[in-house]
């Protein structure tokens, strides 16, 4: 199965906010998002953590 759960995590205060796929085959890279921080009260970028 090569689609995997990744967390996504914001870049400013490090909390992790969102759950999603990727196939790992096509995008070997982390993905980066700008989703809203819940944290933050703002729109801010989210980046895949390992």
């Amino acid at each position: 199965m090569p689609r995997d759960n990744i967390v996504l995590q914001c870049t400013e205060c490090k909390s992790r906010n969102y759950v999603t796929t990727k196939n790992k085959k096509t995008t070997p890279e982390r993905l980066e998002f700008r989703k809203f921080c819940r944290r933050c009260r703002l729109h801010r970028a989210h980046r895949e953590t390992k």
